[in-house]
């Protein structure tokens, strides 16, 4: 059976029908749907996807080891409450309460940013599955950072090129996680590396920005004082409306970005409306 696909937008993003991904997907068909993905920008949207959580965690295994998975780095403990506790491969975004507790983090995301890029191996692939979504709202944007890049006059460009930005997770610490649940080990140097501002991506070749206001504190050499500004700059042209995409989900949305060339932002303007996801998060290569 061949698979329906569509654009989603002028230049990011494809969305997949007509095909399950709860079967064995083969090699060939793999591949397919990977140079889908990297053609799509690192987008891709399935629909109407009946998965178990061993399904969904099979997929993604076919993109790279995962976090969580037996004998593979974790996320960070400090999320180790929402993580799945019969699946450690899934994180669980929800605020939905079982036994007096919430079963996954709630209003996860709301901020720009790449995920896990405070890790010396940041996160390649995320990929989402929605369970349960509100009626209206909970949208989540993604930026696209290569567009941005080549938005940028050359002399800016050859200006960032030998620029590395510090990505550490205690940026998101202070300002999304109350200090009751953050894990004191992940302020330590394990999560706080210093990654190139313009990345070569390894399976496309194209250059994008990988630098996000959620995780990077300031470009190595620099006074924060003296990054700032130019921070501020990249972040304003990336989030320009022409490099955006806005996703409105639908229950049973499989959704899977490549956080080596995109940014989001889930959107937490949903009230107490039921939500529930559960990710899997592809470890990736060291940035080049």
């Amino acid at each position: 059976m061949a698979i329906t696909l569509k654009k989603l937008s002028p230049n990011l993003g494809a969305e997949i029908t007509n095909l399950n991904l709860g079967n064995s997907l083969g090699a060939e068909l793999t591949a397919e749907i990977r140079q889908i993905w990297l053609d799509a920008g690192g987008l891709l949207v399935f629909r109407d996807q009946v998965l178990t959580t061993s399904q969904h965690i099979a997929f993604s295994c076919n993109f790279g080891p995962l976090f969580g998975a037996p004998g593979e780095d974790r996320l960070q403990d400090t999320v180790g409450r929402y993580i799945h506790p019969k699946y450690p491969e899934i994180y669980r975004v929800s605020n939905k309460i079982k036994n007096g507790q919430l079963i996954g983090r709630e209003r996860a995301g709301a901020y720009w940013h790449s995920d896990v890029s405070f890790r010396q191996r940041p996160a390649a692939a995320s990929i989402l599955y929605a369970h349960e979504v509100p009626a209206v709202g909970g949208d989540t944007m993604f930026a696209d950072m290569a567009r941005a890049y080549d938005a940028l006059s050359e002399p800016m460009q050859q200006m960032l090129a030998p620029l590395r930005a510090h990505h550490d997770f205690s940026v998101a610490a202070a300002s999304q996680y109350s200090a009751q649940i953050v894990v004191t080990d992940d302020l330590e140097s394990g999560n706080q590396p210093f990654h190139p501002v313009v990345r070569t991506h390894a399976e496309t070749v194209c250059k994008s920005l990988f630098i996000n206001p959620g995780f990077v504190s300031h470009f190595d050499g620099f006074e924060r004082a003296e990054s700032g500004p130019l921070l501020d700059f990249l972040y304003t042209l990336a989030t320009r409306p022409e490099f955006i995409y806005r996703h409105r989900w639908q229950e049973r949305d499989l959704v899977m970005w490549d956080n080596r060339s995109l940014m989001h932002y889930a959107v937490a303007d949903y009230g107490e409306e039921p939500r529930y996801m559960g990710r899997t998060t592809v470890i990736g290569d060291t940035p080049a």
